[in-house]
């Protein structure tokens, strides 16, 4: 049962060869004695990966084909915990967050859709250009991911999966303090934002189109 209080985690994984994320989600997902799974067992589960694994764990949902009211459960974190990776402090989550709860079922969906591309992912990745990865060019990733966080939670069409993919990346850089990630990501984050606000851009101007037949003005030159 999740706890009434603020749930902190710690801030570092632990240092002799932690489990693999991938398996970890996937143990969650196959345990048969949970009908239902809260973001505060996922706290608890996940307590020693840090802001890496929680924030790739809140925005894969966003990322993939995933049943209805999943991504609106495990989303609503990312703001939480991209600012508070932003501003290099512990990551929490508060009651009102961690008491939100998905079917095992549901759950396992998730995992089993991303724990395959996670193995792979985990597989190429190494420490290297650490430097990236850690503090205070971790900040910098932080802001990037509010900023992605921000953009997701928009209704723009298409303005969900790139972000949420970027935060992925991201967020694997700094778990696994792979800095060639990072960059990865940081190009990933400047595609994203510049497609959404193009989409956006085009929205905007059609609905101005639009308007002006509708009611006979026109705008421009």
């Amino acid at each position: 049962m999740t706890q009434d209080r603020t749930i902190e985690i710690a801030a570092d994984p632990a240092p002799d060869a932690p489990e693999p994320l991938s398996a970890i989600l996937l143990g969650i997902a196959q345990n048969a004695e949970r009908e239902r799974i809260s973001i505060g067992d996922l706290l608890q589960a996940l307590q020693h990966r840090a802001s890496g694994a929680l924030m790739f764990l809140f925005a894969v949902p966003n990322a993939i084909p995933v049943p209805p009211g999943v991504s609106a459960v495990l989303g609503a974190p990312l703001i939480f915990l991209a600012f508070q990776l932003m501003l290099g402090q512990r990551p929490w989550l508060p009651k009102v967050i961690t008491n939100r709860s998905l079917s095992r079922t549901e759950f396992e969906k998730v995992a089993n859709l991303a724990a395959p591309w996670l193995g792979k992912a985990e597989r190429l990745m190494r420490p290297r250009l650490q430097m990236l990865a850690r503090p205070p060019a971790e900040y910098v990733v932080g802001a990037v991911c509010l900023l992605l966080s921000i953009i997701l939670f928009l209704p723009i069409p298409l303005g969900n999966m790139l972000p949420a993919f970027t935060i992925c990346v991201l967020s694997l850089g700094v778990l696994q303090r792979d800095g060639v990630w990072i960059l990865i990501g940081m190009f990933c984050a400047v595609a994203a934002v510049v497609i959404v606000w193009g989409v956006t851009l085009a929205l905007l101007w059609s609905a101005l189109f639009v308007l002006g037949h509708v009611f006979g003005f026109s705008f421009g030159a």
